[in-house]
């Protein structure tokens, strides 16, 4: 089994397609009709990926997303929405949901982001369960977001937080700008690759060295960047 997702869909249609073909991929899927069940945060909680409608019976999708998120649910959330106005879609995202996907979709790219989702949390959660993690001479508190810098203590963003683990996971690997954007950022069209460069400037001031000569945040010209581990704090 690739992993178990929760489906929160009250179209009869679109629900029997997305289970049938995500239980095709290997995936065990648990189908609701109606929102309000989904707000047990065991039962979302024990999910690798909730995939939530929008536009439900009984409530709305997006007030589901916010309350998992206010009392402590972390499982990756894409969103379905039939709206596709931008405004609709920054609501979702500003609820809690990682992704969305605009009505009418196609199943293979639904099929493709909860992939992408779900691999994203599973790194996450294999990361570290110590709550440190050491870029070069420094190190950053995953659950505060603090992290001592050659500026002082700073207090990170999530998305910072978010990039600085995913550049760990691959320490080592070359990553395109595309491949940084669709792992960490899903797939928000209005993130452009020129936020990645915006983010590695700012590493480069927090945690080496000498920001105008890194050695941990190296750029490898016309693909992307590539994470290398310096040496520990001792």
């Amino acid at each position: 089994m690739n992993g178990r997702i929760l489906l929160v869909e009250d179209d009869e249609l679109i629900g029997s397609m997305v289970r049938l073909n995500l239980e095709s991929d290997g995936y065990a899927v648990e189908w609701l009709r109606e929102g309000r069940p989904a707000l047990a945060k065991s039962r979302a909680a024990d999910a690798d990926l909730v995939i939530l409608d929008i536009m439900l019976p009984d409530t709305d999708g997006v007030r589901v997303a916010r309350s998992l998120r206010e009392v402590g649910v972390v499982t990756p959330i894409l969103m379905l929405t039939a709206k596709a106005g931008v405004d609709t879609k920054i609501e979702a995202l500003d609820a809690g949901a990682d992704d969305y996907l605009t009505k009418p979709f196609d199943i293979g790219e639904l099929a493709a982001r909860a992939r992408a989702l779900i691999r994203r949390s599973q790194g996450q959660r294999h990361l570290a369960s110590s709550d440190r993690l050491q870029i070069g001479r420094y190190v950053v508190h995953l659950q505060s977001r603090e992290a001592t810098t050659r500026e002082g203590d700073v207090a990170l963003t999530p998305k910072e937080v978010e990039l600085l683990e995913y550049f760990h996971r691959h320490q080592g690997v070359t990553r395109s700008r595309a491949d940084i954007l669709e792992e960490v950022w899903g797939m928000e069209v209005y993130v452009s690759e020129r936020t990645i460069d915006n983010f590695i400037v700012r590493f480069r001031k927090l945690f080496e060295d000498d920001p105008d000569a890194p050695k941990l945040f190296m750029t490898v010209r016309g693909v992307g960047y590539r994470y290398v581990a310096g040496p520990s704090a001792s």
